[in-house]
């Protein structure tokens, strides 16, 4: 309870209540049906409607997922979410021999979420053996076998799989970045650099699948800058025309550091600098350098990703565009990867 307690506050989750669990799945979850009834002693819960059953090993389902099974319970008492078989199942004999396999095609893999009138499912909790509060792993067969409800069943996405093993963590975490990648937000300074900005956004599109690129202005108070950090946006690209100041890129880090949005994930912020090939001086080059490891070092203890990014370029249109492809190329690697060995590096196109 208490580890449970320290992650709600450290995430600052809202609208979460805490239950003890059980010895057992089912256990546990009776005694989150008896919080929710309403009926024990200082209880601060109301009853339900309907009540989802989750499993927290499934991260990432899908509000779509939760939508079609609370529909199907308001209809049918019951419902819950399934996935195709994809290996055959065996049944073996008691002495570890084949008995017989189930036709894969005619069956299916239960999931979760699944979601029940709520009447339905505490009656049945209220009704079953010891045996089935051990041994038992099914909630939908509980509703069946106590309250005669049919649950009705509904197609599953393939991102219900569990978390089980130590592997999985690591496509969890691949998962993860790929969705916080789908977005980022190029930031102007100033209203002349929109020509190059614009350029940039369109270089980002090729560079990741089905991204959706936005544009955000410093220059306008950071109205519209505000809504897309409500939208969740966790990539950001300042874009500085001639210009090594930081200033602008600290507004936004401050702006990000005001809004927690790094609570959950970690935000990536690329400064990118633009100058014509022959007009930066080595020593103003080295200069910056350490004031970017500086603002980054900082942040970085606030779970916002700093780099920053260099882009020389030659008057000529068809080297910039070649440039600009390079430092698109970068950008995406960056918020892709979220690499924290490359935070406050100035790299160089």
């Amino acid at each position: 309870m208490e580890a449970m307690e320290s992650i709600i506050q450290r995430y600052q989750h809202k609208g979460v209540s805490l239950v003890e669990a059980g010895v057992t799945r089912h256990r546990s979850i009776f005694n989150g049906l008896k919080a929710l009834a309403g009926d024990q002693p200082n209880s601060k819960l109301s009853k339900p409607e309907v009540v989802i059953i989750h499993d927290a090993v499934r991260p990432f389902v899908e509000e779509d997922v939760l939508l079609k099974v609370v529909t199907a319970a308001k209809e049918h008492g019951a419902a819950g979410a399934i996935r195709p078989l994809v290996s055959t199942v065996l049944s073996p004999s008691a002495d570890g021999c084949l008995d017989h396999s189930l036709e894969r095609a005619r069956h299916r893999a239960s999931e979760m979420p699944q979601a029940f009138l709520f009447d339905v499912i505490y009656k049945a909790y209220q009704q079953c053996s010891d045996y089935d509060l051990d041994f038992g792993t099914e909630c939908l067969q509980l509703a069946l076998k106590y309250g005669q409800t049919k649950a009705k069943l509904v197609e599953g996405s393939p991102d219900l799989w569990k978390v089980t093993y130590k592997r999985d963590l690591y496509a969890a975490e691949s998962i993860i970045k790929e969705r916080i990648s789908q977005q980022i937000c190029v930031v102007m300074v100033t209203k002349k650099d929109e020509e190059l900005t614009g350029l940039l956004e369109e270089m980002l599109t090729h560079e990741i699948n089905d991204v959706k690129v936005t544009s955000g202005a410093l220059y306008d108070a950071g109205r519209d800058l505000q809504q897309i950090i409500l939208e969740q946006c966790y990539n950001f690209v300042c874009v500085h025309v001639m210009n090594f100041d930081f200033q602008e890129t600290q507004k936004l880090l401050s702006m990000l550091e005001e809004s927690n949005l790094s609570i959950l994930y970690p935000v990536v912020v690329v400064s990118v600098h633009f100058f014509y090939y022959k007009s930066v001086p080595f020593d103003q080059k080295m200069e910056n350098q350490m004031r970017i490891r500086e603002f980054a070092m900082e942040v970085k203890k606030r779970n916002i990703l700093l780099y920053g990014l260099l882009v020389c370029f030659p008057q000529d249109e068809m080297k910039l565009q070649e440039s600009l492809r390079q430092g698109a190329t970068i950008i995406a690697a960056l918020i892709k990867e979220r690499k924290s060995g490359l935070v406050g590096q100035l790299l160089v196109v």
